[in-house]
């Protein structure tokens, strides 16, 4: 609220931004806890394998998620195995990326994760990462 003290010609019409300040900062707070957190939303059982490099997954990542029931994930999103191909070369020249980071749950058999490792290499996805847990230290 604001108030014109020197002269008498009434109160100010200006709007008060401060409210509308704090609120943006409190959703921005939100955002920036949350988001790391959506690409974890498929719930697999990676396996557990020492530290060698670290890798925090962002949003900007091109992240495949292969489930034990054989499902696909892209992010978030379910896809079919022959729309693959198509979303992650999109995702890469809107991310301006090349690395996709496969994610399989750890009861997967060697053969599938191979055979979609090969599918993916095959139609011109070379760099990919195999994203693990961190073994705990005992």
């Amino acid at each position: 609220m604001g108030f014109n003290v020197g002269n008498k010609k009434g109160a100010i019409s200006e709007i008060n931004v401060t409210p509308f300040v704090d609120v943006m900062l409190v959703l921005l707070v939100i955002f920036m806890i949350t988001a790391p957190l959506m690409l974890n939303g498929i719930k697999l059982n990676l396996p557990k394998t020492k530290e060698v490099n670290q890798i925090n997954l962002s949003t900007s990542q091109v992240v495949l998620s292969y489930t034990k029931s054989g499902d696909f994930y892209i992010g978030q999103d379910k896809i079919l195995k022959n729309e693959i191909i198509s979303e992650i070369k999109t995702l890469f020249s809107k991310n301006k990326s090349e690395t996709l980071f496969l994610r399989a749950d750890f009861g997967m058999e060697y053969g599938k994760v191979a055979n979609l490792m090969s599918f993916l290499k095959r139609a011109g996805i070379l760099k990919i990462a195999l994203v693990t847990e961190i073994k705990a230290k005992k």
